[in-house]
């Protein structure tokens, strides 16, 4: 029996869910399917990497996630001038370009350039005709030691931030941080109030 203003019990338990379930069994093909195409793709493409070209590291969108840093669309037109590397050149030897992508600090253009640098440093050219060696290809001997990188490279890694173990002192402990909200909040409450009647009084002791 139902007691007080409550839901009368109504259940539909006749709805033969055994004819609705779907299920897949093609996942394992799937899975070599796709291996097969990682390996096609890599022989295609030999000998640039697989991950594709090179990104920049940048910061997360809005406030929620502006601490974490990810892989963004291409590098900006000044971190390349700055690396050394011409914007049409950039594309050829697997370097993402994005030319709307502004740099709003130093440290993180800083830190473009210097990825860059290091890649461009590790980077082996081949000629695009076989024996035909123009400027800027690497050295033949470093054309017979090349390999092509699997996976990614250069990963970008979320730096962990340090921090000091310290013992409290007696003045930390003394120490009341909620006073002291209370009156830096007060303080600058009457923060005009108080400048402009310091300056009142200065002009009434110049009478």
């Amino acid at each position: 029996m139902v007691k007080h203003n409550n839901v009368i019990p109504n259940g539909h338990f006749k709805k033969h869910w055994q004819n609705y379930v779907k299920t897949w069994f093609n996942q394992p093909a799937r899975k070599t399917r796709r291996r097969n195409a990682r390996q096609k793709k890599a022989v295609k493409i030999f000998p640039r990497p697989t991950a594709g070209p090179l990104r920049p590291v940048v910061h997360g969108q809005t406030l929620k996630y502006n601490m974490k840093v990810r892989a963004g669309r291409g590098f900006s037109l000044e971190e390349l001038k700055a690396a050394g590397i011409p914007k049409k050149l950039a594309p050829t030897i697997g370097v993402a370009v994005d030319h709307r992508r502004k740099n709003r600090s130093l440290e993180g253009l800083q830190a473009n350039v210097q990825r860059l640098k290091t890649y461009k440093a590790k980077l082996v050219v081949f000629p695009r005709r076989v024996r035909k060696f123009k400027a800027g290809d690497s050295s033949p001997e470093e054309l017979a030691t090349a390999t092509q990188v699997q996976g990614s490279y250069m990963p970008i890694v979320q730096e962990k931030p340090t921090f000091e173990l310290v013992k409290p002192t007696a003045e930390m402990k003394a120490f009341k941080a909620y006073a002291k909200l209370r009156i830096e909040r007060t303080n600058e409450k009457h923060f005009g109030a108080r400048l402009k009647r310091a300056a009142e009084a200065e002009k009434e002791e110049k009478k």
